[in-house]
Protein backbone atom coordinates (compact mmCIF):
# COMPACT_ATOMS: atom_id res chain seq x y z
CA UNK A 1 0.00 0.00 0.00
CA UNK A 2 1.38 3.39 -0.86
CA UNK A 3 1.99 6.42 1.78
CA UNK A 4 -0.80 8.94 -0.02
CA UNK A 5 -0.20 13.02 0.75
CA UNK A 6 -3.18 15.07 -0.27
CA UNK A 7 -2.28 18.89 0.15
CA UNK A 8 -5.14 21.30 0.44
CA UNK A 9 -5.54 24.24 2.99
CA UNK A 10 -9.10 22.79 3.56
CA UNK A 11 -10.15 20.43 5.65
CA UNK A 12 -12.29 19.68 9.02
CA UNK A 13 -13.04 21.15 11.43
CA UNK A 14 -14.01 23.42 8.62
CA UNK A 15 -17.32 22.69 6.79
CA UNK A 16 -17.13 23.94 3.40
CA UNK A 17 -17.12 21.49 0.22
CA UNK A 18 -14.03 21.56 -0.04
CA UNK A 19 -12.89 20.39 3.13
CA UNK A 20 -15.63 17.90 2.95
CA UNK A 21 -14.91 16.28 -0.45
CA UNK A 22 -11.27 15.95 0.61
CA UNK A 23 -11.93 14.80 3.89
CA UNK A 24 -13.88 12.14 2.35
CA UNK A 25 -11.24 10.85 0.18
CA UNK A 26 -8.81 11.00 2.25
CA UNK A 27 -10.52 8.40 5.13
CA UNK A 28 -11.98 5.80 2.48
CA UNK A 29 -8.10 5.36 1.10
CA UNK A 30 -7.20 5.06 4.86
CA UNK A 31 -10.06 2.10 4.87
CA UNK A 32 -8.64 0.64 1.76
CA UNK A 33 -5.40 0.20 3.83
CA UNK A 34 -3.57 3.39 2.44
CA UNK A 35 -1.16 5.74 4.53
CA UNK A 36 -2.68 9.07 4.64
CA UNK A 37 -0.91 12.28 5.33
CA UNK A 38 -3.19 15.76 4.95
CA UNK A 39 -1.02 18.52 4.70
CA UNK A 40 -3.02 21.33 5.22
CA UNK A 41 -3.17 25.02 7.70
CA UNK A 42 -5.10 26.17 10.53
CA UNK A 43 -8.79 25.86 10.59
CA UNK A 44 -9.69 29.23 9.49
CA UNK A 45 -12.45 29.25 6.22
CA UNK A 46 -14.46 31.12 6.44
CA UNK A 47 -14.06 33.84 9.02
CA UNK A 48 -10.42 33.91 8.56
CA UNK A 49 -10.42 33.65 12.33
CA UNK A 50 -8.34 30.43 14.19
CA UNK A 51 -9.71 28.67 16.53
CA UNK A 52 -7.51 28.80 20.05
CA UNK A 53 -6.36 25.33 20.08
CA UNK A 54 -4.41 25.59 16.94
CA UNK A 55 -2.74 29.22 17.96
CA UNK A 56 0.25 29.72 18.79
CA UNK A 57 2.73 26.70 16.84
CA UNK A 58 4.15 27.17 13.48
CA UNK A 59 2.97 23.08 13.16
CA UNK A 60 1.21 21.04 14.89
CA UNK A 61 -0.07 16.86 14.43
CA UNK A 62 -3.57 15.24 15.33
CA UNK A 63 -5.36 11.97 13.79
CA UNK A 64 -8.64 12.20 12.34
CA UNK A 65 -10.47 8.56 11.11
CA UNK A 66 -6.85 7.19 10.22
CA UNK A 67 -5.53 10.17 9.02
CA UNK A 68 -2.96 11.55 10.08
CA UNK A 69 -3.21 15.62 9.59
CA UNK A 70 -0.38 17.69 9.28
CA UNK A 71 -1.66 21.77 10.34
CA UNK A 72 1.25 24.26 8.88
CA UNK A 73 0.87 27.86 9.78
CA UNK A 74 0.14 30.56 6.74
CA UNK A 75 -1.13 33.56 6.45
CA UNK A 76 -4.92 33.60 7.14
CA UNK A 77 -8.12 35.98 6.56
CA UNK A 78 -11.82 35.96 5.64
CA UNK A 79 -12.92 35.24 3.07
CA UNK A 80 -13.66 38.52 1.22
CA UNK A 81 -11.98 40.90 -0.79
CA UNK A 82 -9.68 39.32 -3.53
CA UNK A 83 -5.48 40.32 -2.34
CA UNK A 84 -5.63 39.49 1.07
CA UNK A 85 -7.19 35.59 -0.05
CA UNK A 86 -4.70 35.63 -2.70
CA UNK A 87 -1.72 36.45 -0.41
CA UNK A 88 -3.38 33.77 2.29
CA UNK A 89 -3.76 30.80 -1.11
CA UNK A 90 0.24 32.34 -1.56
CA UNK A 91 1.01 32.13 1.61
CA UNK A 92 0.03 28.20 2.02
CA UNK A 93 0.89 27.06 -0.92
CA UNK A 94 5.00 28.39 -0.31
CA UNK A 95 5.02 27.92 3.57
CA UNK A 96 3.62 24.41 3.43
CA UNK A 97 5.99 22.29 1.78
CA UNK A 98 8.65 24.33 3.95
CA UNK A 99 7.56 24.13 7.03
CA UNK A 100 5.58 20.32 6.91
CA UNK A 101 9.01 18.92 4.93
CA UNK A 102 10.62 17.00 7.69
CA UNK A 103 6.52 15.73 8.93
CA UNK A 104 5.06 14.91 5.91
CA UNK A 105 8.12 11.92 5.72
CA UNK A 106 8.60 9.86 2.51
CA UNK A 107 6.25 9.99 0.00
CA UNK A 108 4.89 7.61 -2.84
CA UNK A 109 2.19 9.69 -4.43
CA UNK A 110 0.73 13.18 -3.84
CA UNK A 111 -3.20 14.86 -4.47
CA UNK A 112 -2.95 18.01 -5.21
CA UNK A 113 -6.62 19.74 -4.44
CA UNK A 114 -7.48 23.09 -6.79
CA UNK A 115 -8.62 25.49 -6.02
CA UNK A 116 -6.88 27.17 -4.77
CA UNK A 117 -4.50 27.44 -7.94
CA UNK A 118 -1.39 28.19 -5.93
CA UNK A 119 -1.71 24.49 -4.01
CA UNK A 120 0.20 23.57 -7.13
CA UNK A 121 3.33 25.53 -6.12
CA UNK A 122 2.96 23.32 -3.09
CA UNK A 123 2.47 20.17 -5.46
CA UNK A 124 5.27 21.04 -8.19
CA UNK A 125 8.08 21.57 -4.68
CA UNK A 126 7.39 18.40 -3.30
CA UNK A 127 6.88 16.33 -6.24
CA UNK A 128 10.23 17.23 -7.30
CA UNK A 129 12.47 16.75 -4.17
CA UNK A 130 10.26 14.01 -2.67
CA UNK A 131 10.62 12.50 -5.93
CA UNK A 132 7.17 11.29 -6.53
CA UNK A 133 4.78 11.79 -8.90
CA UNK A 134 1.10 13.92 -7.81
CA UNK A 135 -2.09 14.26 -9.24
CA UNK A 136 -3.80 17.22 -9.37
CA UNK A 137 -7.58 17.05 -8.62
CA UNK A 138 -9.45 19.90 -9.80
CA UNK A 139 -12.82 21.12 -8.56
CA UNK A 140 -12.98 24.41 -10.01
CA UNK A 141 -11.41 26.24 -13.40
CA UNK A 142 -9.13 28.88 -12.35
CA UNK A 143 -8.16 31.35 -12.76
CA UNK A 144 -11.22 31.89 -15.60
CA UNK A 145 -13.87 31.17 -12.50
CA UNK A 146 -12.47 34.60 -10.64
CA UNK A 147 -12.04 36.32 -14.55
CA UNK A 148 -15.80 35.34 -14.63
CA UNK A 149 -16.98 36.43 -11.07
CA UNK A 150 -15.30 39.72 -11.75
CA UNK A 151 -12.20 39.49 -9.05
CA UNK A 152 -9.60 39.25 -11.04
CA UNK A 153 -9.02 41.99 -13.36
CA UNK A 154 -5.54 42.44 -13.89
CA UNK A 155 -3.79 40.83 -17.26
CA UNK A 156 -0.54 40.47 -15.42
CA UNK A 157 -2.27 38.78 -12.58
CA UNK A 158 -3.92 36.54 -15.15
CA UNK A 159 -1.58 35.81 -17.32
CA UNK A 160 0.98 34.40 -14.22
CA UNK A 161 -2.28 32.13 -12.90
CA UNK A 162 -2.53 30.58 -16.48
CA UNK A 163 1.11 29.93 -16.84
CA UNK A 164 1.06 28.87 -13.36
CA UNK A 165 -2.50 26.59 -14.55
CA UNK A 166 -0.99 25.11 -17.78
CA UNK A 167 2.48 24.11 -16.46
CA UNK A 168 0.81 21.88 -13.47
CA UNK A 169 -1.07 20.74 -15.66
CA UNK A 170 1.81 19.78 -18.09
CA UNK A 171 4.07 18.66 -14.90
CA UNK A 172 1.40 16.49 -12.70
CA UNK A 173 1.56 12.56 -13.49
CA UNK A 174 -2.12 12.59 -13.46
CA UNK A 175 -5.07 15.27 -14.00
CA UNK A 176 -8.59 14.52 -11.67
CA UNK A 177 -11.57 16.57 -13.25
CA UNK A 178 -14.58 16.70 -11.22
CA UNK A 179 -17.43 17.26 -13.99
CA UNK A 180 -17.40 16.71 -17.26
CA UNK A 181 -17.57 20.13 -18.04
CA UNK A 182 -14.01 21.11 -16.50
CA UNK A 183 -13.00 17.89 -17.93
CA UNK A 184 -13.79 18.77 -21.57
CA UNK A 185 -12.39 22.21 -20.99
CA UNK A 186 -9.10 20.71 -20.08
CA UNK A 187 -8.95 18.26 -23.22
CA UNK A 188 -10.29 21.39 -25.46
CA UNK A 189 -6.28 22.75 -24.03
CA UNK A 190 -4.25 20.20 -26.00
CA UNK A 191 -3.53 18.08 -23.08
CA UNK A 192 -3.87 14.03 -24.10
CA UNK A 193 -6.58 12.24 -23.10
CA UNK A 194 -4.89 9.29 -21.18
CA UNK A 195 -3.60 12.17 -18.88
CA UNK A 196 -6.97 13.36 -18.13
CA UNK A 197 -9.81 11.42 -15.89
CA UNK A 198 -13.12 12.25 -14.82
CA UNK A 199 -13.74 11.35 -11.14
CA UNK A 200 -17.26 13.45 -9.78
CA UNK A 201 -17.61 14.35 -6.06
CA UNK A 202 -19.95 11.95 -4.28
CA UNK A 203 -21.91 11.22 -0.55
CA UNK A 204 -21.72 9.01 2.41
CA UNK A 205 -24.66 7.34 1.43
CA UNK A 206 -24.84 5.73 4.97
CA UNK A 207 -24.05 8.71 6.65
CA UNK A 208 -26.78 10.48 4.47
CA UNK A 209 -29.63 8.94 4.67
CA UNK A 210 -33.42 9.67 4.80
CA UNK A 211 -34.67 9.94 8.43
CA UNK A 212 -37.89 10.32 10.22
CA UNK A 213 -38.70 13.90 9.65
CA UNK A 214 -41.67 14.39 12.51
CA UNK A 215 -38.76 13.21 14.73
CA UNK A 216 -36.17 15.52 13.24
CA UNK A 217 -38.13 18.46 13.39
CA UNK A 218 -38.62 17.79 17.25
CA UNK A 219 -35.37 17.83 18.29
CA UNK A 220 -34.56 20.96 15.77
CA UNK A 221 -37.36 23.10 17.60
CA UNK A 222 -39.20 23.33 14.26
CA UNK A 223 -42.79 23.93 13.69
CA UNK A 224 -44.39 22.00 11.14
CA UNK A 225 -44.94 25.21 8.46
CA UNK A 226 -43.16 23.96 5.12
CA UNK A 227 -39.08 24.87 4.98
CA UNK A 228 -37.56 25.53 2.57
CA UNK A 229 -33.92 25.12 3.07
CA UNK A 230 -30.41 26.24 1.78
CA UNK A 231 -27.68 24.59 3.56
CA UNK A 232 -24.17 25.83 2.56
CA UNK A 233 -21.86 28.68 1.31
CA UNK A 234 -23.04 32.46 1.99
CA UNK A 235 -20.43 33.41 -0.71
CA UNK A 236 -20.59 35.68 -4.00
CA UNK A 237 -21.02 32.51 -6.55
CA UNK A 238 -24.47 31.02 -4.85
CA UNK A 239 -26.32 34.40 -5.44
CA UNK A 240 -28.35 34.23 -2.45
CA UNK A 241 -30.22 37.48 -2.81
CA UNK A 242 -32.14 35.40 -5.23
CA UNK A 243 -33.75 33.49 -2.39
CA UNK A 244 -34.59 36.40 -0.67
CA UNK A 245 -36.55 37.81 -3.74
CA UNK A 246 -38.25 34.92 -3.94
CA UNK A 247 -39.01 34.69 0.15
CA UNK A 248 -40.88 38.46 -0.40
CA UNK A 249 -42.62 36.93 -3.22
CA UNK A 250 -43.98 34.37 -1.06
CA UNK A 251 -44.71 36.32 2.28
CA UNK A 252 -48.40 35.54 2.14
CA UNK A 253 -47.88 32.31 2.28
CA UNK A 254 -47.48 32.38 5.57
CA UNK A 255 -46.64 28.13 5.67
CA UNK A 256 -43.77 28.67 3.77
CA UNK A 257 -40.39 29.32 6.04
CA UNK A 258 -37.16 29.86 4.44
CA UNK A 259 -34.25 28.58 6.42
CA UNK A 260 -30.48 29.38 5.66
CA UNK A 261 -27.98 27.89 6.96
CA UNK A 262 -24.14 28.66 6.82
CA UNK A 263 -21.49 31.54 7.02
CA UNK A 264 -19.75 33.26 3.88
CA UNK A 265 -18.59 36.58 2.71
CA UNK A 266 -22.14 37.69 1.73
CA UNK A 267 -23.83 36.58 5.33
CA UNK A 268 -24.08 39.75 6.46
CA UNK A 269 -25.54 41.88 3.57
CA UNK A 270 -27.86 39.04 3.24
CA UNK A 271 -29.13 39.16 6.96
CA UNK A 272 -29.16 43.27 6.56
CA UNK A 273 -31.25 42.89 3.90
CA UNK A 274 -33.37 40.56 5.01
CA UNK A 275 -34.35 42.86 7.83
CA UNK A 276 -34.61 46.61 5.67
CA UNK A 277 -36.95 44.16 3.81
CA UNK A 278 -38.95 42.64 6.52
CA UNK A 279 -38.69 38.93 5.57
CA UNK A 280 -40.48 37.55 8.44
CA UNK A 281 -40.57 34.03 6.43
CA UNK A 282 -36.63 33.83 6.40
CA UNK A 283 -34.57 32.36 9.29
CA UNK A 284 -30.57 32.21 9.58
CA UNK A 285 -28.90 30.14 11.24
CA UNK A 286 -25.03 29.44 11.87
CA UNK A 287 -22.65 26.95 10.39
CA UNK A 288 -23.18 23.61 11.71
CA UNK A 289 -20.71 20.50 11.56
CA UNK A 290 -20.70 18.38 8.74
CA UNK A 291 -22.03 15.25 11.08
CA UNK A 292 -25.74 17.68 11.11
CA UNK A 293 -26.11 18.31 8.22
CA UNK A 294 -27.91 15.18 7.45
CA UNK A 295 -30.63 15.96 10.20
CA UNK A 296 -31.24 19.31 8.95
CA UNK A 297 -31.94 18.09 5.60
CA UNK A 298 -34.18 15.55 6.74
CA UNK A 299 -36.25 18.62 8.62
CA UNK A 300 -36.40 20.32 5.27
CA UNK A 301 -39.08 19.94 2.47
CA UNK A 302 -37.58 21.24 -0.64
CA UNK A 303 -33.63 22.34 -0.76
CA UNK A 304 -32.57 24.78 -2.56
CA UNK A 305 -29.21 24.89 -4.86
CA UNK A 306 -28.64 28.11 -6.51
CA UNK A 307 -25.70 29.61 -8.17
CA UNK A 308 -25.30 32.89 -10.07
CA UNK A 309 -26.28 32.70 -13.81
CA UNK A 310 -22.83 32.85 -15.36
CA UNK A 311 -21.12 30.56 -17.92
CA UNK A 312 -18.74 29.14 -15.26
CA UNK A 313 -21.45 27.30 -13.40
CA UNK A 314 -22.82 25.61 -16.40
CA UNK A 315 -20.25 23.01 -15.88
CA UNK A 316 -20.34 22.93 -12.03
CA UNK A 317 -22.48 20.46 -9.41
CA UNK A 318 -22.60 21.34 -6.07
CA UNK A 319 -21.95 18.68 -3.76
CA UNK A 320 -24.62 19.19 -1.71
CA UNK A 321 -26.83 18.71 -4.49
CA UNK A 322 -25.71 14.62 -3.82
CA UNK A 323 -26.23 15.09 -0.12
CA UNK A 324 -29.82 16.36 -0.92
CA UNK A 325 -30.70 13.64 -3.35
CA UNK A 326 -29.36 10.81 -0.82
CA UNK A 327 -31.11 12.27 1.86
CA UNK A 328 -34.20 11.61 -0.06
CA UNK A 329 -35.37 15.43 -0.06
CA UNK A 330 -36.60 17.18 -3.22
CA UNK A 331 -34.77 19.65 -4.73
CA UNK A 332 -34.87 23.21 -6.66
CA UNK A 333 -32.17 23.86 -8.40
CA UNK A 334 -31.46 26.94 -9.58
CA UNK A 335 -28.22 25.91 -11.53
CA UNK A 336 -27.61 25.49 -15.02
CA UNK A 337 -25.89 22.83 -17.29
CA UNK A 338 -24.12 19.79 -16.36
CA UNK A 339 -26.15 20.06 -12.71
CA UNK A 340 -29.66 20.25 -14.22
CA UNK A 341 -29.04 17.58 -16.78
CA UNK A 342 -28.11 15.40 -13.91
CA UNK A 343 -30.51 16.19 -10.99
CA UNK A 344 -33.52 17.31 -13.30
CA UNK A 345 -32.75 14.79 -16.52
CA UNK A 346 -31.02 11.62 -15.02
CA UNK A 347 -31.90 11.86 -11.51
CA UNK A 348 -35.57 13.04 -12.11
CA UNK A 349 -34.84 13.85 -8.68
CA UNK A 350 -35.16 17.91 -8.97
CA UNK A 351 -37.10 20.95 -10.43
CA UNK A 352 -34.80 22.95 -12.11
CA UNK A 353 -35.54 26.99 -12.87
CA UNK A 354 -33.43 29.58 -14.19
CA UNK A 355 -30.33 30.48 -11.90
CA UNK A 356 -31.16 34.40 -10.83
CA UNK A 357 -34.79 34.46 -11.60
CA UNK A 358 -36.63 34.73 -8.52
CA UNK A 359 -40.05 34.07 -9.82
CA UNK A 360 -39.40 30.68 -11.31
CA UNK A 361 -38.01 29.78 -7.88
CA UNK A 362 -40.88 31.16 -6.34
CA UNK A 363 -43.04 29.27 -8.65
CA UNK A 364 -41.41 25.71 -8.14
CA UNK A 365 -41.21 26.36 -4.17
CA UNK A 366 -44.85 27.13 -3.97
CA UNK A 367 -45.38 23.58 -6.70
CA UNK A 368 -43.69 21.30 -4.02
CA UNK A 369 -45.74 22.78 -0.99
CA UNK A 370 -49.19 22.35 -2.82
CA UNK A 371 -48.31 19.03 -4.27
CA UNK A 372 -46.18 16.79 -1.31
CA UNK A 373 -46.63 14.01 -3.03
CA UNK A 374 -44.06 15.25 -5.81
CA UNK A 375 -41.66 16.24 -3.68
CA UNK A 376 -42.08 12.64 -1.76
CA UNK A 377 -41.18 11.15 -5.21
CA UNK A 378 -38.19 13.29 -6.54
CA UNK A 379 -36.60 12.59 -2.93
CA UNK A 380 -36.90 8.93 -3.42
CA UNK A 381 -36.16 8.97 -7.17
CA UNK A 382 -32.57 11.13 -5.61
CA UNK A 383 -31.89 8.69 -3.35
CA UNK A 384 -31.91 5.80 -5.45
CA UNK A 385 -29.76 7.79 -8.77
CA UNK A 386 -27.07 8.52 -5.62
CA UNK A 387 -27.04 4.75 -4.49
CA UNK A 388 -25.82 4.12 -8.32
CA UNK A 389 -23.70 6.41 -9.00
CA UNK A 390 -22.14 8.81 -6.69
CA UNK A 391 -21.45 6.46 -3.58
CA UNK A 392 -18.31 7.36 -1.99
CA UNK A 393 -16.65 3.80 -1.35
CA UNK A 394 -17.37 3.23 -5.19
CA UNK A 395 -16.03 6.15 -6.44
CA UNK A 396 -12.64 6.04 -3.99
CA UNK A 397 -12.31 2.49 -5.67
CA UNK A 398 -11.89 3.93 -8.77
CA UNK A 399 -9.23 6.53 -7.61
CA UNK A 400 -7.11 3.37 -5.72
CA UNK A 401 -6.62 1.46 -9.09
CA UNK A 402 -5.43 4.88 -10.54
CA UNK A 403 -3.08 5.65 -7.28
CA UNK A 404 -1.67 1.67 -7.54
CA UNK A 405 -0.99 1.98 -11.54
CA UNK A 406 0.89 5.42 -10.99
CA UNK A 407 2.85 4.08 -7.88
CA UNK A 408 3.72 0.78 -9.72
CA UNK A 409 4.61 2.92 -12.33
CA UNK A 410 6.95 5.03 -10.78
CA UNK A 411 8.38 1.95 -9.13
CA UNK A 412 9.71 0.19 -12.14
CA UNK A 413 11.00 3.87 -13.85
CA UNK A 414 12.93 3.82 -10.79
CA UNK A 415 14.52 0.70 -10.95
CA UNK A 416 18.11 0.37 -11.90
CA UNK A 417 19.16 -1.20 -15.09
CA UNK A 418 20.46 -4.47 -15.65
CA UNK A 419 23.91 -3.11 -16.42
CA UNK A 420 23.89 -0.78 -13.42
CA UNK A 421 25.44 -1.67 -10.19
CA UNK A 422 22.91 -2.33 -7.49
CA UNK A 423 22.86 0.45 -4.52
CA UNK A 424 23.47 -1.43 -1.58
CA UNK A 425 20.67 0.63 0.02
CA UNK A 426 18.33 -1.43 -2.11
CA UNK A 427 18.75 -3.98 -0.75
CA UNK A 428 18.31 -3.39 2.68
CA UNK A 429 15.11 -3.60 4.26
CA UNK A 430 12.68 -0.80 3.93
CA UNK A 431 12.38 1.28 7.54
CA UNK A 432 9.36 2.99 7.89
CA UNK A 433 9.32 6.54 8.81
CA UNK A 434 8.99 7.38 12.67
CA UNK A 435 5.54 8.44 12.34
CA UNK A 436 4.86 5.29 10.63
CA UNK A 437 5.89 2.97 12.90
CA UNK A 438 4.33 4.91 16.36
CA UNK A 439 0.93 4.27 13.85
CA UNK A 440 1.49 0.50 13.68
CA UNK A 441 2.14 0.45 17.74
CA UNK A 442 -1.57 2.26 18.18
Amino acid sequence: MAHILIVTPYYPPEKAAAAVCLSETATHLAQRGHAVTVLTTRPNYPTGIVPPEYRGRLIQEDWCQGVRVVRVWSYTCPNKGFFRRILAQLSFGCLAPILGWKAIGQLDIIIVGSPPLFDAIAGHMLSTFKKCPFIFAIADLWPESAVQLGMLRNRVLIWLAQWLEWSTYRRAALICAVTEGIYTAIIKQGLPPEKVFLLPNGVDINKFRPLPQAQVRLELGWDDRFIALYAGTHGLAQGLTTLLDAAERLLNWADIRFVLVGDGAEKKDLVAQAKQRNLTNVLFLEPQPHEQIPQLLAGADVCLIPLRKLPLFESAIPTKMYEAMACARSIVLSVAGEARRLAEQEAKAAIAVEPENSEELAAAILELYEHPQKANILGQQGRAFVEERFDWKQLIAKLDIRINALVKKDEVSCMPSEQSQPDDRLLEPAQPATWMRKRQRQ
